[in-house]
């Protein structure tokens, strides 16, 4: 007789659905509760307290987006970490259970069900969460935080290896730029992991992200009553720093009136804190990266050209992906192994088809977009392994085969969108007022679709306006 244990909440507002897990379900778990909408389940979630719950994807008759159960997905995982959320989804919603597993869902069930389907998801998500409820395992099983350094096989990355292994032990302040998604924070860790200042802190500032009011705040720090809201002193990013590596990204959207002040930490090596008086000595080695021209940007006035020289005593640039093709299966691969244990599928590798296709893509959001492609790929698999099927399913709509970035729910991607972003300042405007217009002021949408980080869209939407 088959063991029933653990426990499984389903939120459903079909009662039909309901009634029909309530008879399937007890054969496989010891106790079954059913809502039928998400208006109490803070309470039930606090008295019945499940291994698992099976998520409707909407509750509204008029809205039927899916929002609704991303957004309690997100509740009950900042609620009870430990408990497994399963995704119940209408086909046509399968976009939305993958961005749901990637915010920490277990896994999703498109309905029609397949019961067999169905116990083989559920049982997996009760037996992970009652292993990291009893014994706290769950670590095992979460996804890596930062990527390791992956060099591959071709020219430019060999010759760019070589100069990391000359410049890494030294204190040599390092500029590295590339297009986006090209991995500049990668590498960045990378020479921090690798010098004699490995054993001290690495802080990364998105540096284009700050508002103009608070940068001197954030990095410089502040001490108590220097404005309104200086409740304590506060310290900044460089003494954050001290002793170890400063990564300044999107350097180049700094404003020309910060850079200058940039410039006179940088020389001084010491701060002084907004509203204070005494300058703090700092030890810091600087990295800094951007994907813009600088030495056009001092051309046209628009970067200070004793910055450009102070930050750029080593210039490391990094290829597009396009560029180093050999190393675009091997990525995949790596990146297949990781969401394959991240998600709990059992692919063991790529298909010559579709390591052909991902060979001859494009690749406009570089790793980036690669990684996004695999991960999407490794969520919708049914196989042992990655087929041309499984990569091409996006086809036309930015899957990776097209110029586009990542695909969002709902919206197509301009072709060359994430290629023009930041190279010219007018297309620049209108590419990011229609991806804010498309995604319908949905800011992580919206800089998905662009290929870049949410803090670096908001300073842009600032710039223009928006």
């Amino acid at each position: 007789m088959m063991l029933r244990k653990g426990k499984i909440l389903i939120v459903d507002d079909n009662a039909g659905i309901r009634q029909a897990l309530q008879i399937l379900l007890p054969a496989h778990f010891s106790e079954v509760e059913t809502l039928p909408s998400p208006r109490t389940l803070v309470s039930t979630l606090e008295h019945f307290r499940p291994d698992v719950v099976l998520l409707d994807m909407n509750f509204n008759t008029s809205i039927n987006t899916g929002n609704e159960g991303l957004y309690w997905a997100g509740e009950i995982k900042k609620m009870m970490p430990e408990v497994e959320v399963v995704l119940f989804t209408a086909y046509a919603d399968i976009q939305l259970a993958v961005e749901g597993m990637k915010r920490g869902a277990f896994d999703f069930i498109v309905k029609p069900w397949d019961n067999e389907k169905l116990i083989e998801v559920l049982t997996a998500a009760r037996d992970k969460a009652r292993k990291a409820m009893g014994r706290d395992e769950r670590k095992a099983d979460a996804p890596a935080g930062d990527s390791p350094m992956f060099w591959g096989s071709s020219r430019p990355m060999a010759a760019i290896r070589k100069t990391v292994d000359k410049i890494a032990p030294t204190d040599a302040t390092v500029l590295i730029t590339g297009e986006n998604g090209t991995g500049k924070d990668v590498l960045a860790r990378e020479i921090h992991a690798r010098s004699l200042r490995s054993g001290k802190p690495m802080v990364a500032v998105d540096a284009g992200a700050i508002t103009e009011t608070l940068f001197e705040s954030e990095l410089f720090g502040h001490v108590k009553g220097a404005f309104t809201d200086a409740y304590t002193d506060h310290v900044g990013k460089f003494e954050q720093a001290d002793g170890g590596t400063l990564f300044l990204d999107e350097i180049g959207n700094i404003p020309l009136h910060l850079q200058a002040k940039l410039l006179r930490v940088i020389q001084n090596r010491s701060v002084v804190r907004v509203g204070g008086t005494q300058a703090i000595p700092v030890n810091i080695r600087l990295i800094c990266a951007t994907n813009m021209d600088l030495a056009a940007l001092v051309r046209e006035g628009r970067f200070r050209e004793d910055l450009y020289y102070r930050i750029n005593t080593v210039h490391i640039a990094l290829p597009p992906l396009r560029e180093r093709q050999e190393d675009i299966v091997p990525l995949a691969e790596l990146f297949l192994e990781r969401f394959a244990q991240q998600y709990h599928r059992p692919l063991r590798g790529i298909a010559p088809d579709a390591a052909a296709r991902l060979t001859e893509g494009r690749w406009s959001g570089n790793i980036r977009e690669l990684q996004n492609c695999i991960e999407k790929a490794v969520i919708l698999s049914d196989g042992k392994e990655l087929t041309e099927k499984d990569i091409r399913r996006d086809a036309g709509s930015g899957s990776g085969m097209t110029d586009g970035g990542s695909v969002i729910p709902g919206t197509s991607v301009t072709p060359g969108l994430t290629r023009n972003l930041l190279h010219d300042e007018v297309e620049e405007e209108r590419l990011v007022r229609e991806a804010v217009t498309r995604c319908n002021g949905n800011i992580s949408a919206a800089a998905k679709m662009l290929g870049v980080s949410r803090p670096t869209l908001y300073a842009k939407m600032k710039k223009y306006g928006l």
